[in-house]
């Protein structure tokens, strides 16, 4: 007897019907599994994907240009020249979309009332600007007004801490390459909220220009901040920067910066995969449940199946065909779900209650969840490849019985 693929979908999506009930059943189970997969997927790829800009936007850029000793020892000390000739070519050049040189030094700085350790950032606001590294939020004053400003911007965090404002003079101190006490009064022009609240007391703005005279460098600097406006293609353009630089100078990516972010980009994938794997593998067991007991309530129609010559192989694709109805069906459903959750939450989520606790992990007060389309295939490669697995155990069950047997059953 021919059975062609056309009748042996009619009779799997006939039989999956017949129990409707434990049909559903199944069905919102394996929806919600997609469901959780997709969403959950989403969130913890929004989560890296903010602390990874956040870190970068502190850093800032997606790759660094030192002082071989900087990094070990990040004194005004290990400077170096401002780019030029083949290195300034080369930042100048596509894919770089910005670079920022400034000046990065340990100083304190002491109010009438106070005194605090920052890190003092010598900029200038036009390359700063361009890399996306300025604080976002001004909340008094002014921003910096050029690389000779001499004026000091501080956080608003740092600004409580020495009890004073917007207007007020402090006194700068910091050491110069003679390692000398080098202090200047310096006016506040302005207090800014910084996108992580631990930032506002740990960096304080000043002029590059005003720092460099300062400390007594002229066109000197200590860091060249660079990046390509897309944090996961450094590696295609950093080679050509790293070449450029000359030997006396350090070139790393942004995930030799930063490490803990570097790792946790690359633990996510992985994390992912094992997530989805995880939760439908506790769904398989009620795949297995639901094929089992169809094959037991039809073993006398797939007994006389086999007596009209039916093939147990036609049998076994049969039940098989039944597994990727259900699961097709499960996956369009939790999909469906997935991208009606999803959508609502595309302009973030408030963490603000508990936006202490993720400032270590350099999370702000809002998650933008980031829904990736290999995620929503990757779920649907483990749905199918797992379930049919799954299913194979009862439909090998229906193709190996003897139809007398079968058909002796009442």
């Amino acid at each position: 007897m021919h059975w062609p693929l056309g009748s042996l979908l009619t009779l799997a999506w006939r039989n999956l019907w017949r129990n409707y009930r434990r049909t559903l059943i199944m069905l919102l189970a394996i929806a919600l599994g997609v469901w959780a997969m997709i969403v959950m997927s989403a969130l913890m790829r929004g989560m890296t994907d903010q602390m990874v800009r956040n870190g970068l936007a502190t850093l800032p850029g997606e790759a660094q240009i030192h002082h071989p000793e900087f990094l070990l020892d990040p004194s005004v000390v290990n400077h170096m020249p401002m780019p030029a000739g083949r290195l300034l070519e080369q930042l100048n050049s596509a894919p770089i979309t910005a670079w920022a040189a400034r000046l990065r030094v340990p100083a304190v700085l002491a109010s009438e009332y106070a005194s605090r350790g920052v890190t003092l950032l010598g900029v200038d606001p036009a390359q700063e600007d361009a890399l996306g590294s300025l604080p976002e939020t001004l909340l008094e004053g002014r921003m910096l007004a050029g690389a000779d400003d001499r004026g000091i911007l501080l956080g608003a965090g740092l600004a409580a801490r020495l009890e004073t404002g917007l207007g007020k003079r402090i006194v700068l101190m910091t050491q110069d390459t003679a390692n000398n006490v080098a202090d200047r009064g310096v006016r506040i022009v302005g207090i800014y909220r910084a996108r992580l609240q631990g930032d506002e007391e740990r960096f304080a703005y000043v002029g590059r220009g005003a720092l460099q005279e300062l400390l007594g460098l002229e066109q000197r600097v200590t860091e060249i901040a660079v990046s390509a406006s897309d944090y996961t293609a450094v590696d295609a353009w950093l080679p050509a920067l790293q070449a450029a630089a000359s030997p006396e100078l350090e070139v790393l990516g942004w995930t030799e910066l930063h490490t803990f972010l570097g790792s946790m980009l690359a633990v996510q994938e992985g994390f992912v995969l094992v997530f989805m794997v995880v939760v439908f593998l506790v769904l398989s067991f009620g795949l297995i449940n639901t094929l089992v007991m169809a094959v037991f309530e039809r073993t006398r129609e797939l007994g006389l199946m086999q007596a009209l010559g039916m093939r147990p192989a036609l049998i076994l694709l049969q039940v098989l065909l039944e597994s990727l109805l259900l699961l097709a069906l499960g996956l369009l459903a939790g999909n469906s779900l997935a991208l009606a959750t999803l959508l609502p939450l595309r302009d973030g989520v408030d963490i603000s209650a508990v936006a202490e606790g993720m400032e270590m992990m350099e999370m702000g007060t809002t998650l933008y969840p980031l829904l990736a389309l290999d995620d929503m295939l990757m779920s649907t490669a483990v749905v199918l490849t797992l379930g049919l697995l799954a299913s194979l155990l009862p439909a090998w069950r229906a193709s190996r019985l003897d139809p007398v047997r079968a058909l002796a059953r009442h």
